[in-house]
């Protein structure tokens, strides 16, 4: 267990603790939550000891054991490899077994009838009772399964750690602090860096922990299915709420609401007494029963109501009309260093979609979206927005290219120059920039300031089409509120890249999977497209556990044959499913190809039929025109048989595929 007491911090006249006490039970499995600049970092570091307190402020029971981990920390200079560093969080238990290995040479060469060879036994009979217990022998089956389960690849253990973004080390760090498995786990914004493969990974790992934990998150979906209790953390004080996320909003309101019927009650009757006290103060014969009354005033233990974040509302202005389609991709491919990202990607987003874009990281979302938004050329393949649309784009890079010497409220300004500073005042306060605030340069904004504020920028800018990349970045959950209630009454078009569930959720109509090379559109939001997956993933591995009951079946002989019928027709209907899942999107394309052909051979006949009579020859305008259309036709004829072909080929290489598991 461990306990924080009578914790007192304030810097000049703003308290950061107010005399918190708190603790931390066995199994306990806590969400931190707050808003920016509460102190929830703060918190966790002095718990993890990295921040000094006064003695006997923080304590815990002996052989109790923690691991922090750090919202953005330095890079890793290892040398080792992917695997080799992901041991380390081993390293006790190896160093043990290294050990044991040592003294079993000493005993192979030591003379057995020597008092040496017995306090040699003796040393190597207790570190073996101590691996006895211990999981040596399945370390590598554990560090596989986490940096698997994290989004690593088999071919990835090998590589040098140097060689990893930023963003997969802090993945590794993760990974070393599941495999050390602590006593208690700090964990500040863990879900930053995962993308919704991997998030959902991380959340059934939590779920079977056995030890205690503490999370900083601003994805609520990851709170409710981790978290078991909240604590709020406001003007310098903890509440806590026996329940997950959900439970603690819902807890919250009613709280409040019985604190306001609690202290209007006790106000109205302080004014009731006042009144009597004041009627009758002069009057000899009631003097007992003002002195009574005034006592009783004295004594009240006064009810004060619990102080309130600022509650900011913000809404996007009606969206410039457009036509119905917004944006159409036709054929767009791209490689890297001869990887392919994605190849012939088609397209067609209309008025009012919002489509979130999902895929496990370096999957290719965010090369997407910069090729949508004119930041990167494709390969091959075409963009076109449609008629009167005006596209916004809000990528990681936007914050750089912030004026350093304007202020904030300065930068707003330029960008939303219909807007009135009212209104400008309001958006910038959605996005954290209060009071004060909003007259800091840009130039001593931090990182997260200077992205907020480029995001800001980017919705002050009149627009019916938004592409956005992790706009939630940065912003805690009152920020995202305001933020998700405008997107979700915007009127126009979104593509967002991002990972919070419930920030999607709450205003996406459509998912956009990139994935293995390919992207395939979903109907409906995260939680049915997650749904989805698990279904086709499901059906998967019945599949191959079909395949498998068949052929061990076929050769248990034809004694079981009716059995074998039932399942074979099973195992059927769920190659049509696999069928339709993988050959769909190229089903589509053929037959959009095919109804192109048709109507361009239809053109082309008619076309040549108008050039086969002699009067045409006459007309020189005509027959010029006419000759013109005629080659135009022949073009597109021809892309469409090479559209058609591929589509025919694609499908033919997956039902051989599907053939060959059979």
């Amino acid at each position: 267990m461990l306990s924080v007491n009578n914790l007192d911090l304030r810097f000049g006249e703003k308290y950061l603790f107010k005399n918190i006490s708190i603790q931390v039970h066995k199994g306990n499995r806590v969400g931190l939550v707050g808003v920016n600049g509460a102190g929830k970092t703060t918190l966790l570091k002095i718990m993890a000891g990295i921040t000094n307190t006064d003695d006997g402020v923080v304590s815990c029971s002996k052989y109790f054991s923690i691991g922090y981990l750090a919202q953005e920390s330095t890079e890793f200079f290892s040398e080792r490899t992917l695997f080799a560093e992901a041991e380390t969080a081993f390293a006790p238990l190896l160093a043990l077994q290294a050990e044991a290995d040592r003294l079993h040479e000493e005993m192979e060469s030591a003379d057995h009838e020597s008092e040496g060879f017995q306090q040699l036994l003796l040393d190597h009979g207790e570190i073996m009772q101590q691996l006895e217990g211990s999981d040596i022998y399945s370390i590598s089956g554990k560090i596989e399964k986490v940096l698997l389960g994290l989004g690593f690849s088999r071919e990835d253990m090998e590589k040098p750690v140097a060689s990893f973004s930023g963003g997969w080390q802090m993945r590794l760090k993760l990974a070393k602090m599941l495999l050390e498995s602590p006593s208690l786990l700090l964990l500040d914004e863990p879900t930053n860096h995962l993308d919704i493969v991997s998030l959902t990974w991380v959340e059934q790992f939590l779920k079977n922990y056995k030890g205690s934990m503490v999370i900083i998150s601003h994805d609520r979906t990851f709170l409710d299915k981790t978290c078991e209790r909240i604590w709020e953390l406001s003007f310098g004080k903890i509440d806590v709420y026996k329940g997950n996320y959900t439970y603690y909003t819902q807890e919250k309101i009613e709280r409040r609401a019985i604190e306001k019927g609690a202290y209007d009650n006790q106000q109205a009757k302080i004014k009731q007494t006042m009144r009597f006290v004041d009627k009758f103060r002069a009057k000899a014969t009631k003097a007992r029963q003002v002195q009574s009354r005034v006592k009783q005033l004295e004594k009240m233990e006064l009810i004060e109501l619990s102080d309130e974040e600022s509650q900011i509302r913000f809404r996007f202005p009606p969206a410039p009309d457009s036509g119905r389609d917004v944006l159409k991709v036709t054929g767009l491919s791209k490689t890297f260093d001869q990887q392919k990202v994605f190849s012939g990607v088609d397209l067609l987003l209309n008025r009012g979609d919002k489509v979130a874009v999902v895929g496990v990281n370096g999957a290719g979302k965010t090369t997407f979206l910069k090729i949508v938004a004119g930041e990167m050329e494709p390969d091959e393949g075409n963009i076109v927005f449609g008629a009167n649309v005006k596209m916004t784009y809000f990528g990681q890079h936007q914050a750089q290219e912030l004026s350093p010497q304007y202020s904030v409220l300065e930068t707003m300004s330029f960008a939303g120059e219909d807007m009135t500073i009212t209104r400008i005042r309001s958006l910038l306060g959605a996005f954290l920039f209060r009071g004060e605030e909003v007259d800091k340069k840009v130039a001593v904004l931090s990182g997260g300031e200077k992205s907020r504020l480029a995001l800001a920028k980017m919705i002050a800018i009149p627009a019916n089409c938004m592409l956005l990349d992790e706009p939630t970045n940065h912003l805690d959950m009152s920020s995202q509120d305001v933020l998700m209630e405008a997107m979700a009454q915007y009127d126009g078009t979104i593509v967002v890249v991002s990972h919070n569930r419930y920030f999607l959720d709450s205003f996406v109509n459509k998912v956009l999977e990139v994935r293995d090379g390919n992207i395939t559109m979903f109907e409906g939001n995260i939680t049915e497209y997650l749904t989805k997956v698990e279904e086709l993933e499901a059906q998967e591995k019945d599949l191959k556990t079909a395949d498998e009951k068949v052929t061990d079946n076929g050769k248990a002989g034809s004694s079981e044959g009716v059995e074998n019928r039932k399942e074979k027709k099973r195992l059927e209907a769920l190659k049509r499913q696999e069928r339709s899942r993988r050959a769909g999107p190229w089903l589509k394309k053929l037959s959009e190809a095919e109804a192109q052909v048709e109507e361009f051979e239809t053109k082309k006949e008619q076309l040549e039929t108008k050039m086969a009579d002699p009067s045409l020859y006459s007309d020189e305008k005509g027959w010029t025109d006419t000759s013109k259309e005629y080659e135009e036709c022949k073009r597109h004829l021809d892309r469409w048989y090479a559209k058609w072909e591929e589509a025919q080929e694609k499908i033919d290489a997956i039902d051989l595929e599907l053939e060959k598991m059979s």
